[in-house]
């Protein structure tokens, strides 16, 4: 319901901008408003998930963001919707910190790939229910009720989420030495193995004020050579993912001549299918590998990406009103693009301490989600530029949005062909980093 929630103003975008008469600066400001707030408050709330209790922060989290979902329905103009989409991120940003240091102390390293699959599953299957069911409710009710019924869900889950398990911090560790973690630091001695406080704080964290504290375990975690690569390669592989999420049902309606129930159920069919299954392989590899190569998750990671890039350049390629033809190449780009969350948030947990999971999960997404929100914007200005460069050819308006986007979409692949070297840099230092948290 997470991605589902994030998800229905890109599957009902189109629909939104011809109402309101927006342009696709403003179209993606409806994405990035949401994604600014999640970074803003990510970092506390993973600090949060490092000290409290995770099952009430994911409970409280998802009742937020589901009553916004629903009221984004009665919005009635972009500013109101803005507001809507911000207090979104506000519930969204407890999910990802609270979720994997559960995940993490859940399951023994050998299989968090598999788990981590398992959970992020909801990412693929969230979007591409969304798409559908969405893009179905727009298309014959409206694009209102769409909102009113994503909402719905996620009254019930977090109610549910009182009844998760809270495992001890580290309790899947298995070194005997898992209480110097917290002291694996440079230039810092370990601490004693049992001169931590109950929430598994260091001492000299545990006296300070929590703004130090927080500050601290940021630091510490920017100190990692690995999480810094894997950081730059959220950044990269999200301002994809939003890109697409953002304007996807946009191109298929306008470059390929679909309707909305048409585009989001096509686009609905390649990620929960291409995406799920690119999310649960990654899983099941990735663990296997791991068993002989603590760097193998990212290798797979950059190989995989390696395949992606290639294939959504082609699906670019595809002629004008053959959306078959972009489908069938966008689906193995998709598998590539998902194969991503199962290597990389599996090779964070073999990096960072267990009582700094949360926070660095946070950072990770304030980065990439600062990142994503100012590529965002120049991927609208882009488009809307490129179109106004086509009216003034002499396309007609329409005509001229549609090559604006499709030529702004070519970003897409060339930031695909990046990740795939910031990836296979982070593979080099994950040894070396996967050991000194021993220390």
């Amino acid at each position: 319901m997470n991605f589902y929630d994030r998800q229905v103003v890109g599957a009902v975008g189109e629909l939104v901008r011809k109402e309101w008469n927006l342009n696709d600066r403003q179209l993606s400001a409806l994405t990035i408003a949401f994604i600014l707030l999640y970074a803003v408050v990510g970092l506390p709330l993973g600090h949060w998930a490092d000290v409290g209790r995770r099952k009430f922060i994911l409970a409280a989290g998802v009742i937020l963001w589901s009553v916004m979902t629903a009221l984004s329905g009665l919005a009635w103009g972009f500013a109101s919707l803005f507001v809507f989409r911000l207090a979104v991120g506000v519930g969204e940003a407890s999910c990802a910190p609270a979720a994997n240091s559960l995940l993490g102390d859940l399951f023994p390293s050998q299989q968090r790939a598999r788990a981590i699959a398992v959970f992020m599953l909801g990412l693929p299957l969230g979007l591409g229910l969304s798409y559908v069911i969405s893009g179905l409710i727009a298309h014959s009710v409206g694009w209102r009720a769409a909102l009113f019924v994503a909402g719905v869900p996620g009254l019930f889950l977090g109610v549910l989420a009182l009844w998760l398990p809270e495992p001890p911090r580290g309790a899947a560790e298995t070194r005997a030495d898992e209480a110097r973690e917290d002291e694996a630091r440079e230039g810092e001695a370990p601490a004693e193995p049992h001169a931590e406080n109950s929430a598994g704080a260091s001492p000299s964290l545990a006296s300070s004020s929590p703004a130090v504290r927080q500050e601290s375990a940021v630091l510490a975690v920017l100190r990692i050579p690995t999480m810094r690569w894997i950081i730059v390669s959220g950044a990269l592989l999200n301002l994809n993912m939003y890109a697409l999420g953002a304007f996807l049902t946009s191109l298929m309606i306008r470059y390929h001549g679909l309707n909305a129930a048409e585009a989001n159920g096509l686009i609905g069919a390649i990620y929960g299918f291409g995406g799920g299954l690119g999310m649960l392989g990654g899983g099941w590899v990735c663990d296997r590998v791991v068993k002989h190569r603590v760097s193998g998750r990212l290798e797979l990671a950059a190989l995989a990406m390696a395949l992606a890039a290639p294939c959504l350049w082609l699906a670019l390629q595809a002629p004008r009103g053959a959306p078959l033809v972009f489908a069938a190449w966008l689906l193995p780009g998709c598998l590539g693009l998902y194969f991503y969350y199962s290597a990389v948030y599996a090779t964070i947990q073999d990096v960072v301490a267990p009582r700094m999971r949360g926070t660095a999960m946070a950072v990770y997404f304030f980065v990439f989600y600062v990142f994503t929100a100012i590529g965002l914007f120049t991927f609208g200005w882009l488009s809307d530029h490129l179109a106004r460069q086509a009216q003034s050819g002499g396309a007609s308006e329409d005509e001229a949005r549609a090559l604006g986007l499709h030529g702004a979409m070519q970003a897409v692949p060339i930031i695909a062909v990046v990740l795939v070297g910031v990836l296979w840099a982070g593979s080099r230092t994950v040894a070396a980093d996967h050991e000194r948290r021993w220390i």
